[in-house]
């Protein structure tokens, strides 16, 4: 299955079967089952399948201890057809004083029915515990992996976002979704980097010479120290950010512990202003081919390989800038991204994502493009209101 157009089918109703699961059986399948949904599209990436049992609270996760999830398949003549999680994100609920229900981990065969019948068991479960309306997708948070991708299917995801195939719109807006929020991803090349905005260099200089800012990489010698800081940052830069919902202690400590095996501690940046860290930014190199070649399983082998000679990866996921909120707006964010051009020049890099990059956040969007960054990909998020 490729991610071109596909006829969108209509099996009978009473052909499609959707159950809870409840069985370990079943979180096999459901973990199983996009490895042969896009067995023919060269463009996909299998998850690392530790990573998705944990999101999924298949496994212990701090996410999945505090928050609802249930997960459901549907079946069709005894064959799995499509699967989704639904989600009650209460700190989300808490925050914006609302009632929704999210959708993620959303795959379904090329039919409107099965699709119809996914959604619905989502939305039946969700108003089951009080909720009036449904967002998604969400994997299973806008901390992780998010959004339906509409527009660059001819292109691998990079390194931590999501890919599915081109009718998936045509099936989330059959069931009566609507957008409320698109994000993007930006490609750069290296060679960009010759013909930088000469303002782009001025607001540098600028913010380095008003705040005397010290920018240096994550130290090795406090590698844990520098993740777990940059964590806090990250939860405290992003309040005024459509739909965040910060991340608890325990979450931040297990991100951590998690980013702390992927982070290449040369490819990160961190401002300090009078000996206080404001602001951090790291690359990831993209580790998505590898993880195609171990086909998600980071054990017993895989994780060696994941990890072995990053330096031979050339294309990185610029996954996150962050500045404390007091100095957003003056640079530093540039400050930052400058202090990475030396190693991403020694290292050989050719190719970055700046990912992802929601379309109301204008002054991100605006210096992207400033720079002669390109916009490759467009995920979508969808609301629906329960009738």
């Amino acid at each position: 299955m490729t991610s071109a157009s596909v006829a969108i089918g209509r099996a009978t109703p009473e052909s499609v079967v959707v159950q809870p699961v409840a069985t370990k059986a079943q979180q096999n399948q459901f973990v199983r089952f996009p490895f042969k949904l896009y067995a023919q599209d060269p463009c996909w990436v299998p998850p690392l399948e530790q990573n998705l049992r944990e999101l999924l609270g298949f496994a212990k996760h701090p996410f999945a201890a505090m928050n609802p999830i249930q997960t459901f398949l549907a079946y069709q003549n005894g064959e799995v057809v499509g699967r989704i999680a639904g989600i009650v994100d209460n700190g989300f609920n808490r925050r914006y004083n609302d009632s929704k229900v999210m959708f993620g981990f959303f795959e379904s065969i090329p039919d409107q029915t099965v699709a119809n019948a996914l959604f619905a068991a989502v939305q039946r479960w969700g108003a089951e515990q009080g909720m009036t309306s449904m967002r998604g997708p969400l994997n299973p948070s806008l901390n992780h992996e998010t959004g339906l991708l509409v527009d660059g299917f001819d292109k691998s995801p990079t390194f931590m976002m999501t890919y599915n195939p081109r009718y998936y719109e045509q099936l989330v807006t059959g069931f009566g979704f609507e957008k409320v929020q698109d994000l993007y991803a930006f490609w750069g090349h290296v060679d960009m980097l010759k013909t930088l905005d000469s303002k782009m260099k001025f607001v540098v200089d600028e913010a380095q010479r008003r705040f005397n800012v010290h920018v240096r990489p994550i130290d090795k010698r406090y590698f844990a120290r520098d993740v777990a800081m940059f964590m806090d940052i990250y939860n405290k830069s992003l309040p005024g950010t459509w739909g965040f919902v910060p991340m608890t202690d325990a979450e931040l400590k297990h991100a951590a512990t998690g980013l702390k095996h992927l982070i290449v501690p040369e490819l990160s940046s961190i401002a300090e202003i009078d000996g206080k860290a404001v602001g951090v930014v790291f690359a990831l190199p993209d580790y998505n081919p590898r993880i195609r070649a171990i086909r998600g399983k980071l054990y017993p082998f895989g994780f060696i390989r994941l990890l072995w000679n990053r330096q031979a990866i050339k294309k990185v996921r610029m996954i996150s800038t962050n500045v404390l909120p007091e100095y957003q707006k003056w640079g530093l964010g540039l400050v930052l991204l400058n202090h990475l051009i030396p190693t991403i020049h020694k290292w050989g890099v050719q190719e970055a994502e700046f990912s992802w990059v929601l379309e109301s956040n204008h002054l991100s969007r605006a210096t992207l493009e400033r720079g002669g960054a390109i916009r490759e990909k467009t995920y979508r998020i969808y609301d629906l209101i329960f009738r």
